[in-house]
């Protein structure tokens, strides 16, 4: 099985790769489209600021590249958001996998000693709808999160959600795409399982 890491303008890639490499799985890091195609499955990770990620993707190419691919994809944290519709950060138009979701700010108004922004550490998740990639049996398990922005919660899209200042989605499916807020590659075994189980889609 070969498995591509999308490689664009945004941090974390690398850290993904490691992750994917102690769970005996060498995945290469490629902005190049023939070899995205030929891959079995596709990841696209990331940290970064949304519009400047955008901007990367359409000067390359690699905006319609991905919204064609047929195989099984995840995107994590910033990839996340850039499959949505639109994103505030930056007022960008995004890849629109997830139509109608837009990606928000956490509101400045919430935040108390409780709630930080950005959202940083580990946070429980809430399996809204039994799936491959997050069985219902991982309702309240902890995972890794490190953000400002997130996408809302969708009756057609979330698969799990967490609630930190308001519930949004922690993951979403459409097809053969799917994505976490989270990233499953800090998110200690529980991550691990969650790659093992993309992989085996």
């Amino acid at each position: 099985m070969s498995v591509g890491i999308i490689k664009y303008n945004a941090g974390n890639i690398f850290s993904v790769r490691c992750a994917l490499q102690r769970i005996g799985v060498d995945a290469q890091v490629t902005d190049d489209k023939q070899q995205l195609l030929a891959c079995d499955k596709i990841i696209f990770p990331g940290v970064g600021e949304a519009s400047t990620a955008m901007a990367h993707l359409r000067a390359t190419g690699l905006d319609r590249l991905i919204v064609s691919l047929r195989q099984p994809v995840l995107g994590i944290c910033i990839g996340m958001q850039l499959l949505c519709d639109h994103s505030d950060e930056g007022d960008a138009d995004c890849l629109g996998i997830f139509d109608g979701l837009t990606v928000k700010r956490f509101d400045n108004a919430a935040l108390s000693d409780n709630f930080k922004i950005p959202h940083m550490g580990w946070d429980t998740i809430k399996v809204e709808r039994d799936n491959v990639l997050l069985p219902a049996n991982f309702t309240d398990e902890y995972v890794y999160y490190v953000h400002s922005y997130y996408a809302p919660t969708s009756e057609r899209y979330t698969i799990a959600s967490t609630d930190y200042i308001v519930p949004f989605s922690a993951a979403l499916h459409k097809d053969n795409f799917y994505a976490t807020q989270f990233h499953p590659e800090k998110s200690g075994l529980l991550g691990e399982t969650i790659l093992r189980n993309f992989l085996e889609l």
